[in-house]
């Protein structure tokens, strides 16, 4: 028994050698270029996949933006209203302040009058009560207890102030 394989037709070898040389090549490209496209393919699902899903993600986010930037609107358009209304308050106050400038003026302008007036009444008051020499060293002087009444040794009635004397 030998080890050996029976000998082979040298022309057969030889033709099938070649047809299973040619084929594997053509074979092998295929292969290969199929291989590529399913890997191309593959790469381009998970990109594809990806970029769907943050497609999708910029479409919801668009509404939510869209709402939100109406309500931003609308809260600023609010809050101009609002803004108007506090400066006519800001402005009434300032008028009513300056009023109140005014009446303090007018009442230190009446106050000043007044203060003129009482002492024309004191020196009215001092010649018809004093001794008549004219020099005013005479007993016409009175204390007042705010109500308009008298104790001095003037005349006897006794009356309250009316007016604007009333609170000297």
């Amino acid at each position: 028994m030998s080890s050996h394989p029976p000998p082979q037709n040298p022309s057969s070898t030889t033709t099938s050698t070649t047809t299973s040389t040619s084929t594997s090549p053509t074979q092998r490209t295929q292969e290969a270029q199929a291989a590529f496209t399913a890997t191309l393919r593959s790469v381009g699902a998970n990109h594809d996949a990806a970029l769907r899903e943050r497609a999708r993600n910029l479409h919801d986010n668009a509404a939510v933006l869209a709402a939100q930037e109406a309500e931003l609107a609308r809260t600023t358009a609010e809050l101009a209203r609002q803004n108007e209304q506090w400066g006519k308050v800001a402005d009434q106050a300032r008028d009513g302040l300056k009023e109140i400038g005014d009446v303090q003026n007018w009442a230190e302008l009446i106050e000043r009058d007044l203060l003129a007036v009482e002492e024309m009444l004191r020196e009215v008051e001092g010649r018809q009560g004093g001794d008549g020499d004219g020099d005013g060293d005479g007993d016409g002087s009175a204390r007042a207890n705010g109500k308009g009444t008298g104790t001095g040794k003037g005349q006897s009635q006794e009356s309250e102030a009316k007016g604007w004397l009333r609170w000297w």
